[in-house]
């Protein structure tokens, strides 16, 4: 599992744009940058709706005062579905929703989980880190079922 001081694994995630879907690596997407990232196992699921996304929304000017340049917020979901989602909460311009579609991030970070007894397969764990540079300086791993650590207001207090 992935722990502060490691360098977040390559993969290749999607996120949608007005002209559609686009790939976009880990690599160039953390790449001299101090970045924010929470993830959540599901979009339009309810603690993920209710307070996980608004937590970040609320916060991202206050966050990104704090010198951080983008603020990511990653699922396990197709990019449509985390495109619709995140203009569902009018996240444009504050949180930017990434496609982990396949898992490919989430199993390299060792953060994923089966879901399968509430018929939503396998997702990725709730948690949130900051990212400078690609390397790992905060992370905040929820036990399964909790939402305390990973939210904005705790991350905003953690920079």
């Amino acid at each position: 599992m992935i722990k502060v001081g490691d360098r977040i694994p390559s993969a290749t995630l999607r996120e949608v744009k007005e002209s559609g879907a686009q790939e976009v690596t880990t690599d160039e997407f953390f790449k001299g940058k101090k970045v924010a990232l929470f993830a959540v196992p599901g979009a339009f699921t309810s603690t993920c709706s209710v307070k996980h996304l608004p937590s970040f929304l609320k916060n991202a000017d206050a966050i990104r005062a704090k010198g951080v340049d983008d603020i990511i917020c990653l699922s396990v979901n197709d990019p449509y579905v985390m495109r619709a989602w995140g203009l569902h909460h009018n996240a444009e311009g504050k949180v930017t929703m990434i496609s982990d579609g396949n898992g490919d991030l989430t199993r390299a970070l060792g953060l994923e989980i089966t879901m399968a007894r509430y018929g939503m397969g396998k997702r990725s764990r709730r948690y949130s880190m900051i990212v400078e540079n690609g390397v790992v300086k905060t992370f905040n791993l929820e036990k399964p079922g909790s939402f305390s650590i990973s939210s904005g207001d705790y991350l905003l207090k953690q920079l």
